[in-house]
């Protein structure tokens, strides 16, 4: 997983509450369980047309905001079901970061285990930020996680709180896998001292 530090890119404002999973990665593109190629499906019912051509209107596909990094959406983002294919939706189209007011818990959590930073502000900064990104490419945001900072074009800077292991694990880069390998020898260990003590096991 790649290592989140600073971001600093394009932010495509968002200002709908409740975007669930099923917007941001309609059903019918759960049949893979591959985490690439599904940038094409982030947000298909909205953004596209019933004969595959684009929404001239959508936000993602205006020049401004083709190559955002950046969502600021509103209340309640990822919410309904589970799937994890929303975040890798989300990661494969180029979205290293979405800042709200509040996220579904599942989808929370589904984002730092794919190296998506979820930002949770008050809906005032929220109001701030969403104007800096209605000034499309030529105002940039940037995300330093180390000093849990966003910086807008203006200089203004808003700060956010964040858990500290969950820092830490976009920081380095970790995924579940990655974070159960650096326990590699206290595991060998337990594994070694139960093969002695319980050799039928």
């Amino acid at each position: 997983m790649d290592k989140f530090t600073t971001l600093t890119g394009v932010a495509a404002p968002m200002p709908i509450i409740n975007i669930d999973t099923d917007m941001i990665i309609p059903k019918q593109y759960l049949k893979t369980i591959k985490r690439t190629g599904l940038g094409t499906a982030l947000f298909a019912e909205m953004r596209y047309n019933e004969d595959g051509s684009e929404k001239a209107d959508f936000v993602l596909n205006k020049p401004a905001y083709r190559e955002s990094k950046i969502v600021i959406a509103g209340d309640n983002f990822g919410c309904g079901s589970s799937r994890e294919h929303a975040p890798w939706a989300l990661l494969d189209f180029g979205i290293r970061c979405v800042i709200s007011t509040s996220f579904a818990d599942i989808f929370y959590n589904n984002c730092f285990k794919n190296g998506i930073l979820p930002i949770v502000v008050t809906p005032q900064q929220l109001d701030l930020l969403l104007d800096d990104a209605d000034r499309g490419s030529n105002a940039t945001l940037t995300v330093d996680l180390e000093n849990q900072t966003i910086s807008g074009p203006d200089g203004g800077t808003i700060t956010f709180d964040i858990d500290p292991g969950r820092k830490h694990i976009l920081l380095e880069g970790l995924d579940d896998i990655a974070m159960t390998l650096k326990r590699d020898d206290s595991i060998a260990g337990y594994e070694g001292k139960m093969a002695e003590n319980r050799p039928w096991v």
